[in-house]
């Protein structure tokens, strides 16, 4: 199925109201799961976001640019902090904020001393960087650690 068509699908099941413009998708997105452009009505997904993330989370997304969409052109409040905004996105379950999309780090290290970890996703030069805590010295851990133990 064509985003257009999902969206319009989308529009009519969960509003009740027609979606009568345009929605692409935007590669350069990168945080974000959609925009919303008044000027001209259109709407932008995240196509990574649609990739990575199950049907369910990807029709939430979807739903809050309806939001936007549908507010606005009922001349309401259709920012993220209008009060109308939050009701109609908590009446018809969309998401308030787009789930992370970034990698998690890929580098994991360990105090010597006191065992504090750290999670980076750059390498660290371990000749210059030591412990926050203790001052102790830092270690690499092996790449398999994978970084389960993140907070």
């Amino acid at each position: 199925m064509k985003l257009i068509d999902y969206v319009k699908q989308v529009s009519l099941e969960d509003f009740g109201l027609p979606f009568v413009h345009e929605a692409t998708w935007n590669k350069r997105l990168r945080s974000t799961g959609g925009r919303f452009f008044p000027k001209d009505g259109h709407l932008d997904f995240n196509p990574k976001m649609y990739e990575k993330l199950d049907r369910k989370t990807f029709r939430q997304i979807v739903r809050h640019e309806l939001c936007h969409y549908h507010l606005y052109f009922a001349g309401k409040g259709y920012k993220h902090g209008d009060a109308d905004f939050k009701r109609l996105l908590r009446e018809v379950g969309g998401l308030r904020y787009a789930p992370a999309s970034h990698p998690s780090p890929s580098y994991c290290y360990q105090c010597q001393s006191c065992g504090q970890l750290y999670f980076r996703q750059r390498r660290v030069n371990l000749q210059k960087f030591r412990c926050g805590r203790c001052h102790g010295t830092l270690i690499l851990l092996p790449s398999d650690f994978s970084c389960k133990n993140q907070p």
